[in-house]
């Protein structure tokens, strides 16, 4: 009669492990949202890094390679 026993820790056993899963699912989907968050962020801030580069440069830009003296 020990079966009914060993099948009932296995079951126990098997719980405790699912919900250690959950917990950690729901840990690395947080983890996931917080992520995604500073990802958007980084992407705004290029973009307006981009933009303000754009707007700085100006109309007749020339590359560094026209203002090196002529003995170069």
């Amino acid at each position: 009669m020990h079966e009914p026993d060993a099948i009932e820790q296995r079951l126990i056993e098997l719980e405790i492990k699912a919900a250690f899963t959950e917990d950690l699912v729901e840990s690395l989907n947080q983890t996931i949202i917080r992520q995604q968050g500073q990802i958007d962020l980084l992407i705004r801030e290029l973009l307006q890094l981009r933009q303000q580069a754009q707007d700085a440069q100006p109309a007749g830009f020339r590359s560094l390679r026209d203002e090196l003296p002529p003995h170069y």
